[in-house]
């Protein structure tokens, strides 16, 4: 082919690329969720999709595809049509699939791009009430006093709130034994009861466990203290500087959708995080709003896989 007869092709697919994108969108659209109806992921999604629809003028569905830790709706999304009418929810469990199993049939973080990363939350240290400990440096105290007979819980195994325990381990360097749950409540239930002595779990998880005294806070994980937590401190303040974790809950679309698209949406959920109903909501369960470029999201991403490569290594965490 003559560079004439290219130059022609490649203004011919550029014009209907950007003709698609300017008649985006003329159908209804569908978030995957890859979690259970009612979760932290669900809830934001649901508030935020609907005032993108009421934008847009096309109704947006919310499809829970809950299974194999995130990764049966995340597959989903990932092979499905680039063309911006399938959008999948992605969190924290994305670069950390990327790195445990071994056999996906799709890549967690380079089979999407990224529309915005729409909030960040710390996790906190928690641990019950009647265990004998205020501070985090009181915790690790009490751990190594008592080498392999502390245990701290999760949501599953390879979650962030195991890695963020196992983190927490290799810098405090202290014996204590990972108790995988399927799912947070069960374990914030043993929490309480003392049947397992600490756990890190998103804010918006367990501060009202927190706020009601059923838990006791020692400390968040993001950089500064929590507005909806003022009087915890971050793990900085207590001596660990390198322990920062954060939930994230952000919007994918395949890898390849033309990046006209990407910006239409990009704009529509950022002005949908701007809303003070939303804005205010979020912020007062103790997410901080993000509402990032395309590209901040997808470096975020990439960030967040050399994070935890480490802690993965060392823990030796594989569910392949």
């Amino acid at each position: 082919m003559n560079s004439k007869k290219l130059l022609v092709l490649i203004s011919t697919l550029a014009f209907f690329s950007l003709s698609h994108a300017q008649s985006f969108p003329n159908k209804p659209l569908k978030i995957i969720v890859p979690y259970p109806p009612g979760q932290a992921s669900d809830q934001i999604t649901r508030m935020v999709a609907d005032k993108v629809s009421q934008a847009i003028g096309q109704p947006i569905l919310v499809d829970n595809k809950p299974g194999a830790g995130g990764n049966l709706g995340t597959e989903i999304g990932a092979k499905s049509p680039a063309d911006g009418y399938t959008l999948t929810i992605g969190t924290a469990a994305l670069p950390i699939s990327k790195l445990v199993y071994k056999k996906l049939t799709f890549d967690p973080i380079n089979d999407f791009n990224g529309i915005t990363l729409m909030t960040t939350m710390p996790l906190v240290l928690v641990v019950p009430p009647t265990l004998k400990v205020n501070t985090v440096a009181e915790l690790v105290e009490y751990a190594k006093k008592n080498p392999g007979k502390v245990n701290f819980a999760s949501s599953g195994t390879g979650t962030s709130h195991q890695l963020a325990g196992e983190m927490f381990k290799q810098y405090a360097g202290i014996d204590i034994t990972h108790v995988p749950y399927k799912g947070s409540p069960p374990a914030h239930v043993d929490l309480m009861g003392g049947s397992v002595d600490l756990m890190f779990d998103n804010i918006v998880a367990v501060g009202p466990l927190v706020k009601s005294g059923k838990l006791k806070a020692l400390a968040v994980t993001s950089k500064t203290r929590s507005p909806a937590l003022p009087n915890v401190p971050t793990m900085q303040e207590s001596g660990y500087p390198n322990i920062e974790a954060v939930a994230w809950f952000g919007v994918l679309v395949p890898k390849g959708t033309p990046k006209a698209i990407i910006n239409r949406l990009n704009k529509e959920f950022v002005t949908a995080l701007a809303i003070p109903e939303i804005k205010n909501k979020l912020e007062e369960s103790g997410a901080q709003v993000i509402a990032s470029t395309p590209e901040d999201f997808d470096a975020f991403m990439q960030n967040e896989v050399k994070k935890w490569s480490g802690v993965i290594n060392t823990a030796k965490i594989s569910l392949d």
